[in-house]
């Protein structure tokens, strides 16, 4: 058995964990465990991190969710927003056990099935961030561009026929006009959507969602067949336990809000 933890990187409140456990339920592999956490309410009352000043806010949260997971024994954990918040500061503090994000796993995924992609985003205001993203990733030579619908991260559960023919739409535009041959939904709280669009349009659809996870997972059964767990090499190396204890703050307080167990 493997063991992974989704995190949701907003507020316990935001009502999110159900939405993630249900997709867990669905596409995660029967011999893997997988725990969809939340943030504490200490942390900050995020129902959304579609700003860079919340996105600081929980960054101290998701490192020690991090930490908290690590010492649990869990294999891998995937930080639950396509901004890829805390990514690399989690890594830094994981130990042996494996952390992805949905951007990352997104394109990795994608460029693996096509040339080239388009990403749907909800609002025009996550494009410049999310496309330095993309580009520091490697895969600015294939990206066809970002189309926006004009939905926040709250409103895409709110209508789903309105947030289906948005999607389609914009992704007609990817294709159609800018000839990608992928699509990625730009947003975790997408979920759910991405096989309708598939089918429309005929190219694959990547929830990232979904994408995180499964890369989790892909991490977590590597870890344990081949032994492959994160380098601690120069830029990889992580600060000094000494220091961290001096610190305090890393591991101080809760680190999760809510905790799904989807069992395997």
């Amino acid at each position: 058995m493997v063991k992974i933890m989704y995190l949701s990187p907003v507020a316990h409140r935001a009502g999110h964990d159900d939405l993630f456990a249900e997709m867990a339920r669905d596409y995660k592999l029967p011999g893997t465990e997988v725990h969809v956490t939340s943030l504490p309410e200490s942390v900050g009352r995020f129902s959304h991190i579609e700003f860079r000043s919340y996105e600081g806010m929980v960054t101290a949260g998701i490192i020690r969710a991090a930490r908290a997971a690590a010492r649990e024994g869990f294999d891998a954990l995937a930080i639950g927003c396509f901004y890829d918040t805390g990514l690399a500061e989690a890594r830094e503090v994981s130990g042996d056990m494996i952390v992805t994000a949905p951007c990352a796993a997104s394109c990795e995924i994608a460029a693996s099935l096509s040339n080239r992609f388009g990403v749907i985003v909800g609002r025009r205001k996550w494009v410049d961030q999310m496309q330095s993203t993309v580009h520091a990733l490697g895969h600015r030579d294939r990206l066809a561009g970002f189309y926006h619908v004009e939905l926040g991260v709250t409103e895409f559960q709110e209508d789903h026929a309105r947030t289906e023919s948005r999607l389609i739409a914009a992704g007609r535009r990817a294709v159609e006009e800018d000839y990608a041959e992928a699509l990625i939904l730009g947003c975790t709280m997408e979920v759910g959507f991405y096989r309708n669009v598939e089918d429309r349009l005929g190219v694959p659809v990547i929830d990232p969602s979904i994408a995180a996870l499964k890369r989790a997972e892909y991490g977590a059964l590597l870890k344990r067949d081949c032994g492959w767990v994160p380098s601690r090499k120069w830029s990889c190396e992580a600060p000094p336990e000494a220091e961290i204890a001096a610190i305090g703050s890393f591991d101080n307080g809760p680190a999760f809000g809510g905790r799904i167990v989807v069992e395997a």
